[in-house]
């Protein structure tokens, strides 16, 4: 009996030293096919590129072609979604953002996936820069001119967001609430065609990221009225917040995070998140994300988990106030 059992301890302990040799030697291999990075709106918008840039280097430093993949619609749940029923092998990934995370679970009634459930937090990108825009047409060029031609005319003021339910569209919800004003919201299917039809007077105002909307304030085809942010942009030095400059309290921020299928081995999530780490740290990168209105986080993924619980309590207030609820 005694040497029977010596010999199961025997085999269980091969068999546990095994299966870590075979999890060690998996993770060594990763990655060994393209990796693709799901970006849960259209091309061309600020997620959009933030992603490209990440995208690049990490193809060059993992040696597999790292794809960006635009999956838009429903605000970013179609391709947020699509990632966490995906598989959890870690060659795929959501760049996820406040709408994805921390937003979507407290303004749809129907989300077709749970951001804590679903998914494993890699790493914080960082964060960007908020600013409310109009078109150059409009006579509004500060906070104090924003609200008074908007209870002059109530109604009369257009705000375009990014579909229903993204942060720009909430943004836009939270203001009228907190600032008492009418405005009529005009969804569009992403960043990219907001900004055009922005461009090209259809629409008067937005709340968007700088990445978006800066090189367009520089041309002077939109003017910059304010940001959202807790403080002043590091990007706009003049800008005031909403907060100093008419909203108090109105204080929020875009950020843009790097997320996979829960289950995803955790030696592949350390590696991808250390890999994206040395990337944030490299000068051309810092340098590009800086003109962008951005800065870099690169925080842990534990870190990046507490970020989300404290994001997802702010927003389920912000949505609670602004009384957004969707389908």
């Amino acid at each position: 009996m005694r040497a029977s059992a010596t010999h199961v301890a025997t085999a269980l302990l091969l068999g546990l030293a095994g299966l870590a040799f075979t999890l060690a030697a998996q993770a060594q291999a990763w990655p060994s096919k393209p990796i693709k990075m799901v970006v849960p709106f259209s091309a061309g918008g600020s997620t959009d590129t933030v992603a490209r840039i990440i995208a690049e280097k990490l193809t060059a430093r993992l040696g597999q072609p790292v794809v960006v993949e635009n999956k838009a619609g429903a605000g970013g749940s179609l391709g947020s979604d699509f990632v966490a029923k995906s598989p959890a092998d870690g060659y795929t990934y959501l760049v996820g953002t406040s709408s994805t995370m921390a937003i979507a679970p407290w303004v749809y009634t129907k989300l077709p996936y749970n951001p804590t459930r679903d998914l494993t937090p890699v790493t914080l990108l960082g964060t960007a820069d908020i600013i409310v825009v109009v078109h150059s047409d409009v006579p509004i060029r500060n906070t104090k001119q924003l609200l008074d031609y908007a209870r002059a005319n109530p109604g009369k003021l257009t705000f375009a967001s990014g579909g229903n339910g993204s942060i720009s569209h909430l943004l836009g919800e939270y203001f009228k609430s907190m600032a008492k004003v009418d405005m009529l919201h005009v969804p569009y299917k992403g960043d990219a065609q907001m900004v055009t039809d922005m461009l090209g007077g259809q629409v008067n105002l937005a709340f968007g990221t700088a990445v978006a909307w800066l090189p367009h304030i520089k041309t002077g085809k939109v003017a910059a009225v304010a940001v959202t942010n807790p403080k002043r942009s590091t990007t706009l030095t003049d800008l005031p917040t909403l907060n100093e400059s008419g909203v108090p309290g109105y204080e929020a921020v875009q950020w843009f995070g790097i997320a996979a299928p829960i289950g995803t081995p955790p030696e592949v999530v350390q590696r991808m998140y250390g890999e994206i780490k040395a990337i944030l740290a490299m000068p051309d990168v810092q340098k590009r994300f800086v003109e962008l209105g951005f800065d870099v986080v690169g925080n842990t993924p534990a870190e990046f988990a507490q970020f989300l619980r404290d994001e997802n309590t702010k927003w389920k207030k912000i949505a609670e106030i602004a009384g957004t609820k969707l389908d």
